[in-house]
């Protein structure tokens, strides 16, 4: 596939940029969430350039980190980080081949 129809490398550089704005702004996204924001999206963007993971997965991957964010800006890190954990957990099978694609 050419890499105009593959966004995932703008889509991790806007990432990356929108939280270290964010970050700096709301100054309650703490190094715990960068660092695993940072991590899972590595993850992705790797699995993604090997081509072991489908675009839906990795749609609910970014709105899973999306929704982490929010958590860790409203001050509730642990909270936020069980959540990047499970995102993690859920791309990390998917990339293994040990999950199936609308199974949870």
């Amino acid at each position: 596939m050419p890499s105009i129809f593959r966004p995932t490398s703008w889509m991790l550089a806007t990432v990356v940029v929108s939280v270290m704005t964010h970050a700096a702004a709301a100054g309650s996204f703490t190094r715990g969430c960068a660092a695993r924001d940072f991590q899972l999206l590595t993850m992705i963007e790797e699995q993604e350039s090997a081509g072991s993971i489908p675009a839906e997965i990795i749609n609910e991957a970014l709105l899973g980190m999306m929704h982490a964010r929010i958590v860790c800006h409203q001050g509730h890190v642990l909270d936020a980080l069980a959540i990047y954990d499970a995102v993690r957990e859920n791309v990390r099978a998917i990339g293994s081949g040990a999950h199936t694609i609308g199974v949870k």
